[in-house]
């Protein structure tokens, strides 16, 4: 992919991705110009010396994060889960100040094509009832939310394509139409999701599996780099399609 110009960026999340981001960023010869953690202040963050920021940090912070951004008009993308009920209020901010967001539920590459293959799949087993969908994802004893955000996106994906499933619901359900989600945190896990359709006769089964979280790190910076001279709200679809 081409690399755009070169910038100055704002970390904010200073844990394991944070890092990461830093690190890959520093590869591709772009300038951290600050880091905001969980101890540090916004007061001297200014316009002039940030072109984006990226945001890893928790479900808590993630919404103030973003309106602080917007209030410098910093471009902002978001790889922190678990505040998108917040996502109307935060598009409405967003198209009133004129402002940049881009967010995705995972930035990976590599997952942006699962998802891709999730809804062929759905599509192609939608008239074929004798399977069951489920998806079940493993991510480290850290994470906060659960399921985790890229499970939410795939089981949606998933429902959008496959017609016999109109809701998923975290673990144990008797209701036909959900779509059973099965969260597990374990050890120091990156990140694993798993889609089965099992029938009486057999399994079908795809799966993606993170060695790292370096793919995370490398497409949120793709993804500030798209969105630096941008105005609006953008996913990895605008980045990739």
């Amino acid at each position: 992919m081409q690399k755009q110009n070169l910038m100055n960026i704002l970390i904010v999340g200073y844990g394991k991705m944070g890092q990461m981001i830093e690190c890959i960023a520093k590869e591709r010869k772009h300038n951290i110009t600050g880091i905001i953690d969980i101890n540090d202040s916004w007061d001297d963050v200014k316009k002039e010396n940030v072109d984006v920021a990226i945001e890893f940090s928790t479900p808590n912070s993630a919404v103030d994060n973003i309106k602080e951004c917007i209030r410098r008009n910093i471009p902002i993308v978001v790889g922190t889960t678990g505040w998108y009920d917040y996502l109307p209020q935060v598009e409405n901010m967003i198209e009133e100040n004129d402002g940049t967001l881009m967010y995705s539920s995972n930035f990976a590459i590599g997952v942006y094509l699962f998802r891709k293959l999730n809804k062929y799949l759905a599509n192609l087993m939608k008239d074929f009832t004798n399977y069951s969908p489920s998806i079940s994802e493993i991510h480290h004893i850290h994470k906060l939310d659960a399921p985790s955000g890229t499970a939410i996106t795939l089981a949606n994906e998933l429902i959008e394509e496959y017609p016999n499933k109109t809701s998923w619901k975290l673990n144990n359900t008797t209701n036909d139409k959900e779509l059973r989600i099965t969260s597990i945190r374990e050890g120091e896990e990156f990140g694993t999701h798993i889609i089965n359709y099992e029938s009486t006769e057999d399994i079908i089964e795809i799966k993606h599996k993170a060695l790292s979280r370096r793919g995370l790190a490398l497409g949120a910076v793709l993804g500030a780099e798209f969105v630096k001279d941008r105005k609006g709200i953008f996913t990895m679809n605008d980045m990739l399609k």
